[in-house]
């Protein structure tokens, strides 16, 4: 996830929609793509941050005895800055790191 933050902007921009229609010749099928890639990513980073959080959970740990430590804090910081995923996928889509098909055009 770090190489792909280097080069994704944190904030939403305008989007020139000739660009992203090019590659499929259909906007409606480019944005499905994007969506899908996204989701691939959120999954990506939801399973890795529940596996750092994981280390810091005590089998004896009730509702009541769970604090917040400050390794959990550092990761939850460091998770917030990451970008959007929707922005991630769009760029990895118009950079053309995207592999996709479309089996009924085939």
């Amino acid at each position: 996830m770090e190489s792909k933050k280097s080069k994704v902007e944190m904030l939403a921009i305008t989007r020139d929609v000739e660009k992203l229609n090019a590659p499929t010749n259909n906007i409606y099928e480019s944005v499905n793509i994007i969506v899908k890639r996204a989701n691939q990513i959120s999954a990506e980073v939801k399973e890795e941050l529940n596996n750092k959080i994981s280390q810091f959970a005590l089998p004896s740990d009730n509702l009541e005895e769970i604090f917040e430590n400050r390794e959990q804090i550092e990761i939850a910081k460091h998770y917030e800055h990451l970008p959007k995923a929707t922005l991630v996928a769009t760029t990895e889509f118009l950079d053309g790191d995207i592999f996709f098909r479309n089996p009924l055009k085939e």
